[in-house]
């Protein structure tokens, strides 16, 4: 077992801001990993591929939240993830109903 803080290099924040709600999605023709399949990066890498939230990312690989943004801030910044925005203040009722129902069907297929 890997203790989250050596997992992030004792960094609590990324650098991008990533809602909890946040969809992620592996890049196609992103550059090859070096990790091995094992390793937790090549885990959110995987995982990425079906378009998880963040949260749903530290569920699946039983990370803290914040461990989870750290590490997928990285493999943004490093081209290997894009994280799609969400909605913002301008959102509309039904967009949010849409969204927190998107959110609760992520959560119970969890």
């Amino acid at each position: 077992m890997v203790r989250p803080y050596r997992l992030t290099a004792g960094r609590t924040d990324s650098h991008l801001d990533l809602p909890p709600e946040a969809p992620v999605q592996t890049l196609q023709g992103a550059p090859a990993h070096r990790w091995p399949a094992s390793d937790v990066r090549a885990r959110i890498l995987a995982l990425g591929r079906h378009g998880p939230s963040v949260a749903e990312i530290a569920a699946r690989l039983s990370l803290p939240l914040g461990v989870a943004r750290v590490l997928i801030g990285d493999l943004v910044s490093e081209g290997y993830l894009r994280i799609h925005t969400t909605l913002g203040d301008t959102a509309s009722a039904d967009e949010r109903r849409e969204l927190i129902g998107r959110t609760l069907r992520g959560l119970r297929a969890l």
